[in-house]
């Protein structure tokens, strides 16, 4: 009998702590799950949209952008659990964190044990809810748990950046989303002004995934506004 063997959950940590990010990366990898660090609020949010992780464990004093504004910028266009480990023992803050959208809230020191309990629970609940996990529009499909692409029966490859901009507008189908927001949210907020990357990214979307790049069906160009993924002819459904 062919084993199957599942793919580690992937944990991305957002703390600008380096003692911290190292105590969450011995704690988590003995539990066997694969960690990605970031110090930044930018580069948490950047990572979050390239490298999709199950689980995030965000800080709220980040040297850049607060714990609150990272969360509601990524609340945007994920829904991926996240677990606010902060000094902070305010209640006004756990509460502000929770109506913002993250599902825990864990105050430093912690015990690694609860820690991972806690993560345990995290994942319990995002298995056993109806989020769907596939997504199609015409002939392409993709698989948003596999990070897979295909067009028809083949696989279309996609460079990180690539995926990463496809699947802010799968979030956002049938909505304009603006050139500002896409290159604040993947490139930082130095980049807002730069939408010469964003032509580039999209000009290869199209390339790979449109039947005519030069007349796109799906991937919409809003003159002088942004990009909307056009949401007639979609489908959402879950793996089979």
């Amino acid at each position: 009998m062919q084993e199957i063997t599942r793919a580690p959950a992937k944990v991305l940590v957002v703390d600008d702590e380096p003692q911290i990010r190292r105590l969450l990366r011995i704690t988590l990898e003995s539990e066997g799950y694969a960690v990605r660090e970031a110090d930044l609020g930018v580069t948490g949010l950047t990572e979050a949209a390239i490298y999709r992780p199950d689980l995030v464990i965000l800080d709220l004093g980040l040297p850049d952008l607060s714990g609150i504004e990272v969360l509601k910028r990524m609340r945007e266009w994920s829904a991926v659990p996240v677990l606010i480990l902060s000094v902070r023992t305010n209640q006004l803050d756990k509460v502000t964190a929770l109506d913002t959208g993250a599902e825990d809230y864990l105050t430093k020191p912690f015990d690694p044990g609860e820690l991972l309990a806690r993560l345990r629970v995290l994942r319990r609940r995002r298995q056993s809810n109806d989020e769907p996990s596939v997504f199609s529009f015409g002939t392409i499909r993709v698989d948003l748990v596999g990070h897979i692409v295909s067009k028809g029966s083949r696989e279309v490859r996609l460079t990180a950046m690539e995926y990463a901009l496809l699947t802010m507008l799968i979030a956002n189908r049938g909505k304009i989303v603006t050139h500002k927001h896409i290159l604040r949210e993947l490139w930082g907020p130095r980049r807002e002004n730069q939408t010469n990357y964003l032509r580039v990214y999209m000009r290869r979307l199209r390339q790979k995934l449109e039947d005519d790049p030069n007349l796109p069906r799906f991937l919409l160009t809003a003159s002088g506004f942004g990009y909307r993924l056009n949401a007639e002819d979609t489908a959402i459904g879950r793996v089979a």
